[in-house]
């Protein structure tokens, strides 16, 4: 009876694709959803890796020409109101509010400085949030995929024994195949979950250091023109 048994089991394909195969319906949609939320969440993490470092290259590229000590208004100029580099765009929005706060007569306005500390902060927070666009669905998919892999676990195993209890048998080769077709489910959700969590954590610390510099900028650029009000 057992090698009869052992015999039938070596017969049943384990593969990933085999498992997939004799899922119900309810256990294969879960499987798909939970491979496509992996896909979707590599596909942000190369995006943000990518977005990331050539937003510190020209974080560092600007950072030069600012300190480069030529003036301001020519890097401006050669910048424009609309520069490609979301750091040069906070400088611009700066710029662009210290113009404005000129008057004909070559005076300022008063309140110059709280206008051209909030024009930066509202670019710094457009810039932020487009930034961190997608890090949500990371966040999401680290903290669901566990449970809709779970069930489909729960699932799988609930018509695994309802199938067994059809055949009346609870040989190995009638209970193997239902429980690891179940566990699948899972293990897709944990296979999606885990590296969500760890990118996510990873992007919000990247992208909190980012905003920070750029604060750290402005708080620099709001002094400079400060010295300038009070000269």
């Amino acid at each position: 009876m057992e090698a009869e048994t052992l015999a039938l089991a070596q017969e049943i394909d384990f593969s990933m694709w085999g498992l997939f195969a004799r899922a119900t319906l309810i256990v294969k949609l879960v499987m798909v959803l939970l491979l496509l939320a992996s896909f979707w969440a590599w596909a942000i993490i190369i995006q943000k890796h990518i977005t990331y470092r050539a937003a510190r290259r020209e974080a560092r590229v600007f950072d030069e020409a600012f300190w480069s000590g030529n003036p301001l208004d020519e890097l401006f100029e050669r910048l424009g109101p609309e520069p490609p580099g979301r750091a040069e765009r906070i400088f611009a929005a700066g710029m662009i509010e210290w113009r404005r706060s000129h008057r004909t007569d070559g005076g300022l306005i008063a309140g110059a400085q709280s206008r051209i500390d909030r024009s930066m902060d509202v670019a710094i927070a457009k810039e932020a949030e487009e930034l961190q666009k997608g890090l949500p669905v990371l966040a999401t998919v680290g903290s669901t995929a566990p449970f809709v892999g779970l069930f489909g676990t729960v699932w799988g195993i609930m018509n695994a024994f309802i199938e067994i209890a059809e055949q009346q048998n609870t040989n190995l080769a009638v209970v193997a195949p239902g429980i690891a077709e179940a566990l699948l489910a899972t293990g897709l959700g944990l296979l999606a979950a885990i590296p969500a969590v760890i990118f996510y954590n990873k992007l919000s610390a990247d992208s909190d250091r980012i905003v920070g510099g750029w604060e750290a900028f402005a708080d620099e650029f709001s002094t400079i023109l400060s010295r300038q009000l009070d000269s």
